[in-house]
């Protein structure tokens, strides 16, 4: 590849990556196009993109935007897009378990490594990571749990004040003759 054909295409995977966080890398082992064409219409499906990318290139595109990427050896599928790092790591498993449904089969496509948020990180650790709205929900949660705790510590003892000095208005008023008719 001639000098100024690579810093084209590593102009044009600048541009594509650019902000992109969140991505898994594959590598095809017995990928034949019946395959390839499966996987790839199944992640476009969910929006996900993918693009087959020289390692080295992978490496500097990605230490360029900040993100510490080892792409290792052979041949590499950039797979990235969705809504958040665990769509696209669920997806992308999704469609591994559906290229091998027997495990007895050789593998098509081997995963290398996930990235979510600029974090290296295996696959299955990937489809863990909270959405953005699951990430609020569980600090909202945080704040309210202590803060019900507190509500309920200071009423209680309230409440409890309140039902002892109802009773005793309750005996008083038991207590007392009635008027007499006249």
């Amino acid at each position: 590849m001639s000098k100024k054909i690579k810093e084209l295409e590593l102009n044009d995977l600048r541009k594509t990556f650019k902000g992109v966080r969140d991505f898994v890398l594959l590598e095809p082992l017995k990928l034949d196009s019946a395959a390839d064409y499966e996987l790839r219409r199944g992640l476009r499906a969910k929006k996900i993109r993918v693009k087959m990318v020289k390692n080295s290139f992978v490496k500097k595109v990605f230490d360029e935007n900040g993100v510490k990427v080892d792409p290792g050896s052979g041949p590499t599928l950039l797979c990235w897009g969705a809504d958040s790092a665990k769509a696209l790591g669920l997806a992308v498993d999704a469609m591994l378990k559906q290229l091998r449904p027997d495990l007895k089969q050789p593998e098509k496509v081997k995963e290398k490594t996930g990235v979510a948020d600029g974090e290296k990180m295996p696959l299955s650790e990937l489809m863990k990571v909270p959405t953005k709205q699951e990430a609020i929900g569980a600090v909202v949660a945080a704040l309210l749990g202590p803060g019900a705790a507190l509500a309920a510590a200071l009423t209680g003892p309230a409440t409890q004040l309140a039902g002892i000095v109802k009773a005793i208005e309750e005996k008083k008023g038991e207590g007392a003759p009635a008027p007499a008719a006249g």
